[in-house]
């Protein structure tokens, strides 16, 4: 029998950005395959009746739904499709114990899971599904759209492939055998640490107060977790961050071993000035190389972006929201 677990859910509006009047927004829940019941956003148009094309969006890799996941998940309904955005297992409001850990396997589950949800939604085509991943979790998308055929459009934004920058490193620049020891050395010390305090150690989230030399990269995190533009309570990045031995397992397992098999249609989008653009790059051309289906593939590149652009926009609306309307509309 699936059970689910209890949840404690916040009634009241607490995103990062306002409510539109334009769709029905509702709290969902559903239970991925480990049997970790996830927390999510429901957004409906109100001028759509039947049933309808669905999108399911999450991220940042650390980030909860009431941050950017939750503005493109609203904009996206705004446009026609029904949408979820939803908190990862061990995060926000999502089950799952302990908290804030993270797996390559779970984490491409809870995509899956969502998958499950939308496709026996009554109000959903099933045939008509796609998937929208933010930072982090655009990696998991696509690994999710390597693994589940009911998949039809994928778009990762602003990508990172977490298992490459645990195993190598910023810009690879940890990429050794002997610095990976290191990394894996200093994991299982902390394990013992956290069992003999009773407690897990958490490795802290974004920077605060800011360095004056910190790199560009930290102060364009700091610019929206830990400001007003973009702080949440329960966002791992605004606050505390993930347990220091929460993502581990990733420095063993490459989650895109075989996107170049993914046949359904997959758009990856990155600011041109974003620090992290290499990741869609390099993911882009590992996905075209060597494969059959390369004709529904594309690496869009935003004009002077940078990273946290492709979370709310910036200052000068950067999300290209026409264009991921257009792609869901042509491949759903």
């Amino acid at each position: 029998m699936i059970t689910k677990e209890k949840l404690k859910l916040v009634t009241e509006w607490d995103k990062t950005f306002p409510k539109s009047d334009k769709v029905e927004h509702s709290k969902v829940t559903f239970v991925n395959r480990y049997g970790i019941t996830l927390a999510a956003d429901m957004y409906v148009p109100r001028d759509k009746s039947g049933i309808l094309p669905a999108i399911a969006v999450c991220g940042p890799f650390g980030a909860v739904k009431e941050q950017c996941s939750g503005l493109y998940a609203q904009t996206m309904a705004e446009r026609g499709f029904l949408t979820i955005a939803f908190d990862p297992s061990f995060t926000g409001e999502s089950g799952g114990n302990v908290r804030y850990m993270a797996s390559p396997d779970i984490n491409t589950e809870d995509f899956m899971a969502a998958v499950d949800f939308l496709s026996l939604n009554d109000r959903v085509d099933s045939d008509k599904i796609g998937i929208i991943g933010i930072c982090g979790w655009g990696g998991m998308a696509i690994n999710a759209a390597a693994l589940d055929t009911r998949i039809k459009a994928t778009v990762a934004m602003t990508m990172y492939d977490m298992t490459r920058v645990n195993a190598r490193g910023y810009f690879d620049s940890e990429d050794s055998e002997e610095e990976r020891y290191q990394h894996r050395a200093a994991m299982c010390a902390q394990r013992l640490a956290d069992l003999k305090a009773d407690d897990y150690k958490l490795g802290g989230g974004v920077v605060d107060p800011l360095p004056e030399d910190a790199p560009f990269f930290v102060k364009d995190y700091y610019d929206y977790y830990k400001t007003g533009r973009g702080y949440h309570k329960r966002s791992l990045n605004s606050n505390g961050g993930w347990n220091v031995i929460g993502c581990e397992s990733f420095m063993n397992q490459p989650i895109l071993k075989y996107s170049n098999e993914i046949r359904s249609a997959v758009l990856l989008v990155h600011g041109e000035k974003a620090h992290s653009c290499y990741f869609s790059k390099d993911a882009f051309a590992d996905m075209t190389a060597d494969s059959k289906y390369t004709d529904n593939k594309e690496l869009m590149i935003i004009p002077d972006a940078v990273h946290t652009d492709l979370y709310d926009g910036g200052d000068k609306e950067y999300i290209p929201f026409d264009k991921l309307q257009s792609f869901f509309e042509e491949n759903l």
